[in-house]
């Protein structure tokens, strides 16, 4: 079964369950999660948020309520990912998760690219394609890769 061992909120929505891979997460109500969408353990989603399709959401990933994740956002929770440790492949003992947090009400533009141990302020908007490498500040709008700051003009 493609959700297992994840505490669901009311009123959830998975479109096409069968094409998820959803596990010991936690997902607040009146979350549309699409299809596609992998959550891993210990990664929380809030409430009211929507989580398009082709999206992964790691482990270590807190993302807080109504949150826009576009489609095919990518999160990653280790900044020196290797396939092995001392010629053997790695085990989870052998790294340490960096946590991620979204905050409220951001904005995640497709093909967006998380790295981990940032911090997203809330209402912030992240360019499609964007790659944040540092945290966005409340109410900025970044692009970019890496992803700055973009200058509104009058």
């Amino acid at each position: 079964m493609p959700v297992t061992n994840a505490v669901l909120g009311p009123n959830v929505k998975i479109a096409l369950p069968e094409l998820v891979n959803i596990y010991g997460c936690t997902i607040g109500s009146d979350t549309k999660i699409g299809p596609f969408v992998e959550i891993q353990k210990n990664a929380f989603i809030g409430a009211r948020c929507k989580i398009s399709s082709h999206s992964f959401i790691c482990e270590g990933v807190t993302i807080e309520d109504e949150v826009f994740v576009g489609h095919g956002v990518m999160f990653i929770n280790d900044r020196k990912p290797r396939a092995t440790a001392d010629g053997a492949l790695q085990q989870e003992s052998d790294w340490t998760v960096i946590p991620t947090r979204v905050g409220f009400g951001a904005s995640l533009g497709t093909g967006s690219v998380i790295m981990c141990g940032v911090t997203i302020g809330a209402r912030a908007i992240i360019g499609a394609g964007a790659v944040v490498t540092r945290d966005v500040k409340e109410d900025a709008m970044v692009a970019g890769v890496p992803a700055r700051a973009l200058i509104a003009r009058e």
